[in-house]
């Protein structure tokens, strides 16, 4: 990659020639980490493209660096960013942040009202999600739209979440509310507003103490990479326990 400058962009119907690229990477990458990764076809990377539903990441000599698409579910009001994958020539230069930052924009221009939502075991793209607004939340506060459930069928830790009734599993569930964060911008803004205007003292720190019982993800994100691996810890040990799964698991990584 040396002497090359990447381009990430919305991809369009030119970019069609890279999905065979694209998917057999996205094979060859879930085969390498033991997961069970949703597939998908050529025909359906190409539809992405030709929808304005994708985000590529490109050499300026042309070469296929990287790539991500958007599915929404329930009626458009739930949105996922899936299908992250990064050339492994590229991997290590922030080319999947690049790749996520993008298609959230994206996302949040094409569908401005709908929660966008991740499933994901990779510390790595959960810090990147934090960056960009998200929250870590249940699994119940996800879309319940079926189609979108079948996807991790093809997981080997399926039977995790089957086993519990589909309210927990290894990948931990993280949200964007735009709903939310406009309430958050709001009382912000009333916050700074307030300050502006130099309040007493003892309305300043009513305030403060508002905002301090919101549990932030971005503040505490060392402690929440702990409980993951917690997590993650009994979750494992509990399904070997009861002998379900066939033996050893491995981490799931859904890459949204």
């Amino acid at each position: 990659m040396e002497n090359q400058h990447i381009i990430v962009r919305v991809a369009t119907p030119d970019d069609i020639h890279y999905s065979n690229t694209i998917t057999d990477e996205m094979e060859s990458s879930a085969k390498a980490r033991g997961t069970g990764i949703a597939k998908r076809s050529p025909a359906y990377v190409e539809l992405k493209m030709m929808e304005g539903k994708a985000v590529i990441a490109v050499t300026d000599k042309g070469e296929w660096v990287g790539f991500c698409y958007i599915e929404a579910w329930g009626h458009e009001k739930f949105v996922a960013n899936s299908g992250l994958i990064v050339n492994p020539a590229f991997r290590g230069h922030g080319v999947a942040k690049s790749i996520k930052v993008k298609i959230f924009e994206l996302s949040r221009k094409k569908y401005p009202d709908a929660k966008i939502f991740g499933l994901t075991t990779g510390l790595a793209v959960m810090k990147i999600n934090s960056d960009l607004g998200y929250e870590p939340v249940t699994y119940s506060e996800l879309t319940d739209d079926e189609e979108f459930w079948k996807g991790c069928q093809s997981c080997v830790n399926f039977d995790i979440l089957t086993g519990k009734g589909r309210k927990n599993c290894l990948c931990t569930a993280m949200l964007y509310d735009p709903v939310e964060k406009a309430k958050e911008e709001e009382e912000k803004a009333k916050k700074i507003a307030e300050e502006k205007n130099k309040l007493s003292v003892t309305s300043i720190g009513s305030s403060g103490r508002e905002e301090r019982k919101r549990r932030r993800f971005k503040g505490n994100f060392k402690l929440f990479e702990r409980w993951v691996r917690f997590k993650r810890y009994v979750l494992l040990k509990s399904t070997r326990r009861d002998g379900s799964g066939g033996g050893r698991k491995k981490f799931f990584l859904f890459n949204f």
